[in-house]
């Protein structure tokens, strides 16, 4: 805005037009990102809505807005919650776990001892994703039972490690690649062992990653619905099968399912709050050099 002097000695401000049409282009723009923001977010949000509302309230074609809130569909899901959360906690943990034992030391091998087929090796472990969870179902089904693999624990663990495992290393050499060479070069000049570049060096300077890419794997192995409805049944259902429960033959009870799906997200939520620095920190590590 500039001040430009009238001959009756008053002072008329005047704003450029350039200014006045980027002023208006980032307000259309940050309108456009609430309003994205709020269409992503309105599932979640008629969900928790629905939690709160009568079977009939819920069920009713006409969109109600306005009501009395309930609770009892939260003391409906709560009386059988527990195990379904703890087949839920010990799956998701011992799956992230398994991966990064078994992931963390491939993704080094691959980052800072690479041979000409380490690119190869990235490429089908990528390409396992491709196929879809339906393509393999069957001969998974056949090799858990023959192993007893079925409706239990580690049954589900193995398959979501298998299921994180190349998002473990993909995501893990990508971190690992951006750690300079001549850290690894000055340790072996002092004399250092692969297993001290690995767990001296490596696993420090990778932590923002290794946050992310836990959290990311816990995430995904919370959510996954297929492999677990078609692997487990009772003992081992996880909270993704314990949300089916509420279908019965006499329909679908639309609160009270509403009501088990948001005590089952409110876990990952709270606990993506309570890491969301680390996951930022970790998705933009080695964006800027």
């Amino acid at each position: 805005m500039t001040a430009i002097p009238t001959k009756a000695g008053a002072v008329r401000n005047t704003t450029s037009p350039n200014k006045t049409g980027l002023r208006l282009k980032n307000i259309a723009l940050t309108l456009l990102t609430y309003l994205l923001a709020f269409l992503f977010f309105f599932p979640i949000l008629w969900m928790m809505l629905a939690a709160f509302k009568t079977e009939a309230q819920a069920f009713n074609d006409t969109p109600i807005f306005f009501f009395k809130p309930i609770l009892d569909n939260f003391s409906r899901a709560l009386s059988s919650y527990g195990p379904a959360l703890a087949h839920s906690l010990i799956v998701a943990l011992g799956s992230t776990v398994l991966a990064f034992v078994l992931g963390l030391p491939a993704a080094f091998a691959l980052a800072v001892y690479p041979t000409k087929r380490s690119r190869g090796v990235l490429t089908w472990m990528l390409s396992t994703k491709f196929m879809p969870a339906v393509g393999v179902i069957v001969p998974l089904f056949i090799i858990f039972k023959n192993l007893h693999l079925l409706d239990t624990l580690p049954g589900l663990i193995l398959m979501y490690t298998t299921m994180n495992l190349p998002l473990v290393v993909w995501m893990m050499h990508s971190y690992m690649t951006e750690i300079p060479y001549a850290i690894y070069e000055a340790a072996k000049v002092d004399g250092a062992s692969v297993a001290q570049e690995f767990f001296g060096m490596a696993l420090p300077l990778s932590l923002p990653g290794i946050s992310a890419t836990a959290l990311l794997a816990i995430i995904f192995a919370w959510n996954e619905v297929f492999f677990a409805l078609n692997l487990t049944s009772a003992d081992a259902a996880p909270l993704s099968v314990y949300i089916g429960s509420f279908k019965t033959s006499e329909g679908l009870f639309w609160a009270q399912m509403s009501a088990a799906a948001v005590l089952t997200v409110f876990p990952v939520l709270l606990f993506g709050w309570i890491a969301q620095r680390q996951l930022v920190r970790g998705l933009s590590f080695g964006a800027v050099k």
